[in-house]
């Protein structure tokens, strides 16, 4: 019996509740049957789908408003809120939980809860009955001797425990293969050395109510000021994985860099066609490769060629097993954490020009309004013609004769290329995909690693180009798989909650705009239904009139603030407003894609989920099957976490070294923008930096001035001078914290115009 059908059987039971002795009983189990049983009563427990009410007896979580199973986030004051791994009949948003009782639970962990207070509109409270997974098996920060003993201060500030350490515990022991690690790992003989050293330490005990969690010391990295200490505490932090065990190594490193003819049987040929790839300058993996035919019917013929990992890594090898650990790799401004090792992941995997690779291949057929008339599917061998970077394709088509003269046999074929990247553009408008072209930062670094700047990333038709054709051939392989019928992964992307519509159009109206959707389809208020065994269930109250929302909307309104002042925050806030894109093993379409199937296939060497979807190709190629359904929604899961790991990392740093940058323009003016309010103040994002910070509400001069949260405004009590979303203000940088990423700054008030005397 598989943990699916186990699950379903204890939630037919009366109000979802069974005992382990009733289950042997149902299935007539005995001697080896039961221990099946009882690791598979395990595994649902430690996943949250039912808890052990007390030795023996267990109740299913689903659909149960009694306990709830999520994960834990801890606010820097101390409470917390559990985040419900699945929407709860009854409950509105977040479980609260106080200071009490998220005591010997971090920031992170997966517990399940009890609910013991219902309020008003399904909000919740309730207490931890048991941590399901911890998130931190290790912690970074300072280390601290005091005449209390030793200590590590997290560098999370939402650990709000500091660590014990034991005397005997506070020198790390020797590292093995520190050539793997990255940075020469650091040698300390006595503890008093490590006092002010950022260290690393793994828990081995997480504490209670009258206890401190206890550790030990397994890295010193360095002191707080030293170059690439930010990098080293962002990776351990979020507990990215980054040093490759021994058997990875020798199994890369067994790769022949020569592809034998052997592998090359029974693959297409390709190697004499002009194919090309289209990467950023800094790119050292290539991924995918591409090349766009006009026919003779007018359609066109494309090419995507994406490197097949699948040949080099197979299910439950040691690369196999670390990659799905990894899950993704993850880009930092100076350095990335690759998924693949680098034998694999810039050299043999990687589509380099002028040499023979193998690759999944993609070949799609489209009419002239970008509609797919057929495609097809094979394991081929291609030889790279040019590594292309955006700007030269962008010179190229733009008309630079020195580019023009360079790629001379390849322009006509980038100018059938522009041609049919803007046909498919206009195609997923049409139907409502959404475009929010957000400036990203990209920061500057001299010939030391200094930083010296921060600009804004530059997007042109060249980035068009690749992001079309890769979309395309990520739709094709998931159609293609959806017909087969056989269990596959999605990217889905779900319709946004309506609450968070409702709060985006009460900003949006603000500055004259809408949605356009008329009635929101949920209220804000709810109404209590009583039902027959005395529980109480709140229904939201739907509008009458309300149009149901769609991408279009979206794209609509994106269309329209196109080039205004308000462009920046309304498409900040628009995207806030929806769910996040996720993993996951069931198709339910992705809404701003506007798409009704849709995966990743384009990116083996740097995300999990496309290495298993050439697995899942490369099955269907051979008639057979490669997993299960419930196998995928594991992978789907663990995949959706870890990418949602490397983006925090990433966006972490990011403001980290934004702030160390800004260190030294204290006492600065700069133009900005009110991207948000708050009881406490307003957050400005500077103009050209792409850097916020936080004007404190009590330093705002010429009044007292009070949060107003219905119109999400700040208002002078006096003179009614208000501070909104998307005011232009001047203000000067009066502090900059880099370890918390903060930046404090105060309203430069424009100068009064001296007034001129009267003459008699």
């Amino acid at each position: 019996m598989t943990d699916a059908a186990l699950l379903d059987h204890i939630s037919k039971q009366p109000r979802g509740r069974t005992s382990l002795k009733q289950l042997y009983k149902d299935f007539r189990l005995r001697g080896d049957d039961r221990d099946t049983l009882d690791a598979a009563m395990d595994r649902l427990a430690a996943r949250g789908e039912i808890v052990e009410l007390n030795a023996g007896h267990y109740v299913a979580t689903a659909g149960n408003r009694e306990y709830v199973s999520g994960r834990v986030s801890v606010h820097r004051d101390g409470f917390g809120f559990l985040i419900p791994d699945r929407p709860v009949p009854g409950i509105s948003g977040d479980v609260y939980l106080n200071k009490e009782t998220i005591r010997g639970v971090m920031n992170g962990d997966r517990a399940m809860v009890r609910i013991t207070h219902a309020g008003p509109a399904g909000r919740m409270e309730g207490e931890i009955r048991k941590v399901l997974r911890r998130a931190h098996p290790s912690v970074v920060g300072e280390f601290r001797i005091t005449r209390r003993g030793m200590w590590v201060v997290p560098h999370d500030e939402r650990l709000q425990e500091w660590i014990e350490i034991p005397q005997d515990l506070a020198i790390p022991g020797p590292v093995e293969h520190p050539d793997r690690i990255g940075p020469k790992p650091i040698e300390i003989s006595d503890p008093g050395d490590l006092d002010g050293m950022i260290v690393n330490a793994e828990l081995l005990d997480y504490g209670d109510d009258d206890n401190h969690p206890v550790g030990r010391v397994i890295e010193v990295l360095g002191a707080p000021g030293d170059f690439g200490i930010d990098v080293e505490i962002v990776i351990r932090k979020h507990h990215l994985p980054n040093r490759f065990p021994p058997e990875v190594f020798e199994q890369a490193q067994s790769v022949p860099e020569i592809i034998a003819t052997w592998e090359m049987k029974d693959r297409r040929d390709f190697r004499d066609l002009p194919i090309v790839t289209i990467d950023g300058e800094t790119a050292r993996d290539f991924d995918d490769a591409v090349l766009v035919d006009k026919l003779p019917n007018g359609h066109f013929a494309l090419q995507v060629h994406i490197a097949d990992v699948s040949h080099y890594v197979k299910p439950g090898s040691p690369i196999d097993v670390e990659a799905r650990l990894r899950g993704t790799s993850v880009y930092f401004p100076d350095r990335a954490v690759p998924m693949l090792p680098f034998e694999l992941s810039t050299n043999i995997c990687s589509l380099v020009p002028h040499a023979d690779r193998l690759v999944m291949s993609a070949l799609i057929e489209l009419d002239r309004q970008g509609e797919p008339v057929s495609f097809e599917f094979c394991r081929g061998v291609i030889r790279s013609a040019e590594r292309m970077t955006y700007t030269s394709v962008h010179l190229l088509l733009e008309g630079d004769p020195g580019m023009r003269e360079r790629y001379a046999p390849l322009v006509e074929r980038f100018e059938t290329m522009r041609d049919l990247a803007n046909i498919l553009t206009r195609k997923r408008y049409k139907r409502g995909s959404i475009d929010f072209d957000l400036p990203e930062a990209l920061i500057e670094f001299d010939q030391s690693g200094e930083m010296t700047g921060i600009r804004r990333s530059p997007r042109n038709i060249a980035h068009r180009i690749i992001e079309e054709f890769m979309l395309t051939a990520n739709e094709a392989v998931a159609a293609h798989l959806e017909a087969t019928c056989l269990p596959s992964l999605y990217r889905t992307h779900d319709q946004p909650d309506p609450k968070r519509v409702m709060e985006f159009e009460e900003v949006a109206a603000q500055f004259g705009y809408s949605l356009g959707i008329g009635a929101i389809p949920v209220s804000k208020h709810r109404y209590k239904e009583r039902k027959a065994e005395g529980r109480v269930v709140y229904k939201d109250i739907v509008l009458p009139g309300a149009t149901p929302i769609s991408s279009k909307s979206y794209q609509h309104l994106v269309e329209k603030i196109e080039g205004k002042p308000e462009e920046r925050i309304l498409s900040y806030l628009m995207l806030r407003s929806l769910k996040q894109a996720r993993y996951s093993e069931k198709n339910t379409g992705h809404f701003a894609l506007a798409a009704s199937h849709y995966t990743h296939f384009t990116s083996p060497i740097r995300r999990y989920p496309d290495l298993v979807i050439h697995r899942l190709l490369g099955a269907s190629l051979d008639h057979a099957t490669y997993s299960s359904e419930p196998e995928l929604k594991i992978v789907a899961d663990d995949c959706s976490l870890t990418e949602r790991r490397a983006a925090d990392a990433e966006r972490e740093l990011m403001e980290w070294k934004k702030a160390k940058f800004m260190e030294s323009r204290v006492g600065e003016e700069f133009d900005g923008l009110i991207i948000s309010t708050a009881r406490y103040g307003a957050f400005v994002e500077l103009a050209e930096l792409f850097v916020e910070g936080l004007v404190p509400i009590e330093t705002l001069p010429g009044d007292h001035y009070t949060y107003h949260e219905n119109v999400r405004k700040i208002i002078g009590q006096r003179t009614r001078r208000e501070f909104s979303i998307g005011d232009p203000v001047r203000v000067l940088l009066d502090s900059v914290e880099p370890l918390e990423r903060k930046l404090r700054f105060s309203l430069v008030e424009p100068k009064a115009r001296p007034k001129k005397r009267k003459k008699y």
